[in-house]
């Protein structure tokens, strides 16, 4: 292998960086790959590297790290020591690699190029960047750009002040580019519309883009496939379809756009079939429709269309007939994995594949080769044991064919049945997948001798779009009967004490937590994290209201009855569970209003609850403090209620 320029003074960097790789010791640090991106010709492999103990929550400061093929360490970059790293796209000649630097304290980012030995600031955004793209000739650079932006990117993070005269600035995120060389940003889209994905058309002459005009955080849902001049910013609409659409890629030929379209709740939570248009426009035809299983990324080699999907609880590689559809697996994966702008990553040729892979009992490790024949070549990780055993369920519920993953402690007394908690994920369009237990809410639990039930309900990923879809008018109808089947599914293949059931769930998760513990007995303690409580309420105080439309059919002015058909506070007065609540006070998602409505409910019938609104966080709780606190609480209500009642604790 001959030596690529980006390599050159590897070692003068490293050095300077004043850091190195080092090994998870036993107090367990967990080594991350993040965005992991594999060059054109395959020999190299970056990704943002970083070592998580499990005793600090604070997100660490990650690094980049180059290796050749055979995973071997072959440079570090670490030019901004306060800034985090994402969006690492290699040159198409593999000789540079490209990334964004982005600084919070200071509210600015740096598009970054790392090339011939040398970290080079090509330009720098007051504001938010991303999404680093070079045009096919390797001469330019595009990124998406929101120049003043009064708060992070994503629905997710904390909410600006609501002060003021609301609604008169909005964000914009837009495409820009500069020459690889460096020099002046030039805003390529237009002013009065949000970019959320977009790709380089083969000749380097525009962009294909999801966009809509408004307010990015909750305009997604109404998206249009558009098609941008790189130098007028002159925009075209190529598809407008009544459907979520994720990962739009152009094919080499330059003829064709395909991309993931289905019915999704959150930005960046991808799942559904995969669609094509031509990029002159017209309508997008479903080439997979009924696919037992939902698509997570795609990519084009030549005229090849390769895909990431779920499948039930498996993960898969598939290559798919842009004409007729046919899927033909090429991997079936162990756990769940991750690289760049999805959960694999090619070179040029459609040869090598790179990807991050974990399961629950195994740590993350980087995977490098042909996708039938993939190897693991780091081993960072190798000194760490499994915290959890972990096991497939399959169960049948009203027709449906259902899944979710059991997870037990390691160690386990015989004759004694232990408590569950039942954790129920957000979206409703997501899906729980194999992710490594090292810290966090799943490993508390499990140390307090809990097992863990995490089930993929109807409206889940995985088992195909119309099950996506079943609960379409139905939130927490269908959900529910499929959870509580699969918590007598579990009863019969583990030592569970039915005494000592226990639910929890965030964002549709805390939803589905208020819905439970109104809508049955069977469990005996509860969480609800930034949960919604009244539908009717929640339409007009959330910032996210048009992700509501496709799973309600209407609005909550035009169809109310089913708005206020499927709220928990309408079923108050059925409530018993001792229930736990907590939200951010700046969440976007679901406003902190939601989950005072739902506690003041409880103490108006007399049940046992306690509600925490944590200051200044969002829909996530990021702060380590906060995230302590949480911690703390969640697991001290679970044994408060359920672990006094086994005479053997």
């Amino acid at each position: 292998m001959t030596a690529s320029p980006i390599l050159a003074a590897a070692a003068a960097l490293a050095v300077a960086g004043g850091w190195t790789l080092s090994h998870p010791a036993a107090a367990e640090a967990v080594h991350e790959y993040q965005g992991a991106s594999l060059s054109a010709d395959g020999a190299f492999i970056a990704s943002v590297e970083s070592d998580q103990n499990a005793d600090d929550p604070k997100t660490p400061h990650g690094r980049i790290v180059v290796r050749d093929a055979s995973g071997k360490v072959a440079a570090i970059y670490d030019p901004c020591g306060a800034c985090r790293y994402a969006g690492l796209a290699f040159a198409p000649d593999s000789d540079a690699v490209a990334f964004i630097a982005t600084d919070r304290a200071t509210g600015s980012a740096a598009l970054e190029v790392a090339e011939a030995g040398a970290v080079r600031s090509i330009v720098e955004v007051k504001g938010n960047a991303g999404v680093p793209r070079w045009s096919p000739d390797g001469r330019t650079l595009a990124l998406l750009v929101t120049i003043g932006a009064h708060k992070e990117v994503g629905a997710v993070q904390a909410g600006a002040p609501l002060t003021g005269e609301i609604g008169s600035v909005v964000d914009e995120q837009r495409i820009a580019v500069v020459p690889r060389a460096g020099g002046a940003l030039r805003l390529v889209s237009p002013v009065d519309t949000w970019v959320y994905e977009y790709d380089w058309t083969p000749d380097g002459r525009g962009f294909v883009a999801t966009a809509a005009k408004g307010d990015g955080d909750d305009n997604w849902w109404i998206a249009k496939l558009v098609r941008f001049d790189a130098e007028t910013g002159a925009q075209r609409i190529l598809a407008a379809p009544k459907y979520q659409m994720n990962a739009p890629r152009v094919s080499p030929d330059g003829r064709t756009v395909a991309f993931i379209g289905g019915i999704m709740s959150d930005f960046g939570s991808v799942g559904g079939d995969l669609f094509t248009v031509s990029l002159d426009g017209g309508e997008p035809k479903d080439v997979t429709q009924g696919f037992k299983g939902s698509f997570t990324g795609v990519v084009w080699r030549g005229d090849r269309l390769l895909a990431s999907a779920l499948e039930g609880g498996s993960e898969v590689i598939a290559e798919v007939s842009p004409k007729s559809g046919a899927v033909r697996t090429l991997a079936t994966l162990d756990g769940s994995t991750s690289a760049g702008d999805g959960h694999f990553a090619l070179d040029a040729k459609g040869r090598t594949a790179v990807m991050a892979s974990q399961t629950f009992s195994n740590p993350p490790a980087l995977k490098v080769g042909p996708l039938a024949d993939l190897r693991t070549v780091t081993h960072d990780n190798d000194a760490l044991s499994p915290h959890v055993e972990a096991r497939s369920v399959v169960w049948t519920s009203e027709g449906y064919r259902v899944q979710g993953w059991l997870l037990s402690p390691v160690a386990r007394r015989p004759g004694v049945q232990y408590p569950m908690i039942t954790i129920v994920h957000g979206g409703p369009s997501a899906a729980s997948t194999p992710s490594y237990v090292s810290s966090g809410t799943v490993r508390d639990l499990i140390d307090h001798g809990y097992y863990v039930f995490e089930p993929n309900p109807r409206g889940s990923y995985g088992q195909g779009e119309a099950f996506t879809e079943a609960n379409v008018r139905d939130l927490g109808g269908g959900d529910l009967r499929d959870i509580l089947a699969g918590v007598d599914a579990v009863e019969k293949i583990a030592p569970i004490d039915d005494r000592r059931l226990g639910v929890y769930g965030h964002s549709y998760g805390g939803f589905m937590t208020m819905w439970s513990v109104t809508h049955t007995n069977r469990f005996h303690a509860a969480v609800a994290g930034a949960g919604v409580a009244n539908w009717v309420s929640y339409y007009g105080e959330n910032g996210i209201d048009q992700w509501m439309l496709p799973f309600f059919g209407a609005s909550a002015y035009d169809d109310p009855a089913i708005y206020d058909k499927l709220s928990p506070i309408r079923a108050i007065k059925n409530a018993k569970t001792p229930t736990f609540i907590y939200v951010g006070e700046r969440d976007v998602e679901c406003p902190a209003p939601q989950s005072i409505e739902f506690w003041h409910g409880l103490k108006a019938e007399g049940v046992e609850t306690s509600l925490v609104i944590y200051e200044g966080e969002g829909h996530r709780i990021g702060k380590p403090e906060h995230m302590r606190d949480l911690a703390h609480r969640l697991v001290a209500w679970f044994d408060d209620h359920l672990k006094a009642k086994d005479p053997a604790s």
